[in-house]
């Protein structure tokens, strides 16, 4: 692989996919702010959560293997103009109808099983361009254009509903996927020396060996079950949010916004030190870190009086600069030890085990955080994250990677 001019390729593709990131956060907005003004429906716009991650959930295995027979360039291309045409055809309907309910849920599903090849095509295509010691950065870059899509969306996304019809709204969202397409097409992705073999394997049989692979690895493989039951934890909180600083501290929509907005920028701030600097010698203790520090952050909010908003917005801008110490670690590692013909099932089937773990956890977040209240479930989750990052030290396979 000539890596001779990696980082013009991979910044090529890289600010190709900024674009699309954030038009899609914006789109994504606008179907809620429209959802919520429609239905006032919580029922509804739960089951457009759900369905935005059910086809990573079902067919992330089974994607990973596409991917990895596959030419990764190509189905890039194709999961982007995949994704653009169903954004046409839901902005083509809210141009000329009344948008139902119904064809916005069919449209997010479809743009999610883009997604979904997608995003492991990208993880797996990267160590094909980035030399194996810059991937820790690299990683620390893509998490950082991921905080931009969370800090600029909410706002363009609500003052374009305000001002847009919803339709040429998802037309931007149209333009962002195709430039897209043009920058990874401008760009040459080399494929593994044994693509062309896989398509003559059976299925079944590919992604029984994309497992056998991850568990060979020790320690990668003890990181895929603790990331499961780090999710399990803190995907609840995630939409908790809202309710700690409009419940507990007796805030308005405007503190909501103060606490999104101050973890994506502690996210971004994460994301670009992490890009520098590329996190500690041994990988292992960002990621220990990572999660310790989202712990103690979490047990301190959940233990704040009424008054404690402000330490509150300290603690949530720590939980977001701690974020990518253990997504972008944990993808480099992944990246650097498994064979880049594997990574297409690799990547599948961490995303699948992602996001099975999020129902179960919103389920128990919903069960319990109503009985004992919010601040007492943000502290007890808190002290599980702790006992996660402790877990981490004593597994020794873990600890050495």
């Amino acid at each position: 692989m000539n890596k001779q001019h990696w980082k013009r390729s991979f910044f090529t593709i890289w600010a190709g996919q900024a674009v699309s990131l954030i038009t899609s956060a914006v789109v994504q907005m606008a179907i809620i702010l429209h959802l919520t003004d429609t239905t006032g429906s919580a029922m509804v716009l739960s089951m457009a959560t759900m369905v935005g991650f059910l086809p990573q959930a079902v067919l992330g295995t089974m994607i990973g293997v596409l991917v990895d027979r596959w030419n990764r360039k190509l189905v890039m291309i194709g999961a982007d103009l995949f994704i653009a045409a169903a954004g046409a055809v839901l902005a083509l309907v809210a141009l000329t109808v009344d948008l139902p309910i119904w064809v916005v849920m069919v449209v997010l599903f479809v743009r999610s099983v883009g997604t979904a090849f997608h995003t492991p095509a990208l993880s797996a295509a990267t160590p094909l361009l980035v030399p194996e010691n810059q991937l820790t950065k690299c990683a620390g870059y893509s998490q950082s254009v991921q905080s931009i899509s969370y800090i600029l969306s909410p706002a363009i996304g609500a003052v374009l509903y305000a001002t847009w019809e919803l339709g040429a709204i998802i037309a931007l969202d149209v333009i962002g996927a195709i430039i897209a397409c043009i920058t990874v097409a401008l760009i040459k992705i080399p494929n593994p020396d044994s693509q062309g073999e896989n398509a003559k394997s059976n299925f079944i049989a590919e992604t029984k060996e994309g497992y056998r692979v991850f568990k060979q690895s020790k320690g990668l493989f003890a990181l895929l079950w603790i990331g499961a039951l780090y999710a399990l934890v803190i995907m609840p909180i995630n939409a908790l949010f809202p309710l700690m600083s409009m419940g507990h501290f007796g805030g308005t929509s405007v503190h909501v916004s103060i606490v999104e907005i101050v973890f994506a920028v502690g996210m971004l701030v994460g994301g670009l030190l992490l890009g520098a600097w590329g996190g500690f010698e041994k990988r292992a203790w960002s990621i220990i870190f990572s999660i310790a520090l989202m712990g103690i952050s979490l047990l301190i909010s959940g233990l704040l009086p009424i008054d404690g908003f402000v330490v509150f917005v300290l603690c949530s801008a720590l939980m977001g600069f701690s974020s990518p110490f253990y997504s972008g670690v944990q993808m480099a590692l992944i990246q650097e030890k498994i064979e880049p013909e594997y990574l297409g099932r690799v990547f599948g089937l961490l995303g699948s085990i992602m996001s099975f773990a999020m129902p179960f956890g919103l389920i128990l977040s919903g069960i319990f955080a109503d009985q004992i209240g919010i601040a007492t479930w943000f502290a007890l989750s808190g002290v599980g994250v702790l006992g996660i990052a402790v877990l981490c030290v004593l597994i020794p396979s873990i600890r050495e990677l």
